[in-house]
């Protein structure tokens, strides 16, 4: 991930301070360990702290365009921005980078705020328009990536995380008490608004553009499709189309120019990613789990069933409950309000003790998937509750780990003593 901070000043005679920048950004390094960038204009001034994936060596941000009348700071990876090149090319742009964020650049200038409709990843970022004195903030669809922002009388301020907002210094900090009782609620706050009163959320699937002759422009470009398309296919079908779709994601996402690893609970969605990935990458993929010293929360065994069935090179952490709570001031500064959890201390903790993570040399960067904690549903999908249902999903004649995945987590079921679900 990387982390991105701006100011615009509302009256264009003013001028942006680096010295804020900075401050913005210093809050930000956790983000981006591989370097800093400022960029200033008059009244407009971005911050970039990276962490580099793509194009490492000449991939800098903020970027600017062939002539620098645009400018971005970008957070994120576009999947399918080798594919939009070309054409660009085409277009007569001069790419001088390998990088997604270009990309981005040269197609706000041939389609403006509507190039998010064509870009596919996960991403937050800024762009100004030199010429339109124009500044554009982007989401993406799900809202993967961060990005918050604020209006003040004087100037808007956006970054990837509040505390960026709050360095700059002429923000006051107050708390927003009408979004607590949601919060308690379902543990989570829904809409634009934050626990700090004037701080707003840029929601998913949204672009906010303002410019001193237009004023602000909130534009929704993309929902979830709320229509349920009936297909008379018979399920094997559907369910090697399922496959090819997921294949196909999970390709798109190994687009890096450092080593990839993944991190491994042995629930559904990382177990099903982890067999995909496997036969993709040249050698053993490099899968990571953390559990805890309690055997009732401890799931370090389905993550080492996992990480077995694919030939993967597997490490593990175990964590104390002393170091659990002596981490929490550490991760509640570093993730946020509402938006943490044990998921992501584990990933915290992976972070802190794993050299895939620690920027030495190289470096390598981290393909992330696992439990997802959604009010209202399920926490925890183990990968034994579907093993019946993995032949059939990967389709009988499929090739990999699936059915011998299945038969080896039905036989833990067995080995427990108590019943597999689906044979009840």
């Amino acid at each position: 991930m990387c982390g991105i901070a701006g100011i615009i000043k509302l009256d264009p005679q003013d001028a942006a301070e680096k010295a804020r920048l900075k401050q913005m950004c210093g809050v930000l390094r956790h983000r981006g360990p591989d370097g800093e960038g400022l960029f200033v204009d008059g009244p407009a001034g971005f911050g970039n702290r990276r962490l580099a994936i793509v194009d490492v060596a000449g991939g800098h941000l903020p970027m600017a365009n062939e002539d620098e009348s645009v400018w971005i700071a970008y957070n994120g990876e576009v999947y399918n921005h080798a594919a939009l090149r070309p054409g660009l090319e085409q277009r007569g742009h001069r790419y001088r980078t390998r990088s997604d964020a270009e990309t981005i650049l040269h197609l706000y200038e041939e389609e403006g705020e509507r190039c998010v409709e064509r870009l596919q990843g996960m991403f937050a970022f800024a762009i100004w328009d030199r010429a339109r004195r124009r500044l554009l903030l982007a989401r993406d669809r799900l809202g993967i990536k961060p990005l918050y922002y604020a209006v003040t009388d004087h100037e808007i301020l956006f970054g990837s995380e509040i505390k960026a907002i709050l360095a700059a210094g002429s923000f006051r900090p107050a708390l927003n008490e009408a979004v607590i009782p949601e919060f308690l609620a379902t543990r989570f706050v829904a809409g634009e608004e934050t626990f700090f009163r004037g701080i707003r959320k840029l929601l998913p699937g949204r672009t906010l553009s303002w410019s001193p002759q237009d004023g602000f422009r909130l534009r929704r470009y993309w929902k979830l499709p709320a229509e349920i398309h009936e297909t008379p296919a018979p399920l094997p079908e559907v369910a090697r189309e399922v496959r090819a779709r997921l294949g196909a994601a999970v390709q798109s996402h190994l687009m890096s120019d450092v080593p990839l690893g993944l991190f491994l609970s042995g629930g559904l969605d990382s177990s099903g990613i982890a067999a995909l990935m496997a036969p993709m990458v040249a050698g053993p993929i490099r899968t990571f789990a953390v559990g805890f010293a309690e055997q009732e929360a401890n799931e370090l065994g389905y993550a080492r069933l996992v990480a077995r069935a694919v030939g993967a090179e597997h490490r593990e952490v175990v964590v104390t409950p002393a170091e659990f709570f002596s981490a929490l001031p550490g991760l509640i500064w570093h993730v946020g309000p509402g938006r943490g959890g044990v998921a992501r201390f584990r990933g915290n903790v992976l972070a802190a003790d794993g050299p895939f993570l620690r920027r030495e040399g190289g470096g390598e960067a981290v393909v992330v998937a696992g439990d997802v904690d959604a009010p209202g549903g399920e926490v925890h999908h183990r990968l034994v509750d579907a093993a019946v249902a993995v032949p059939e999903l990967v389709g009988t004649q499929a090739e990999g780990p699936g059915e011998d995945l299945a038969a080896e987590a039905d036989a833990e079921y067995r080995d427990t003593g108590v019943e597999h679900p689906a044979h009840r």
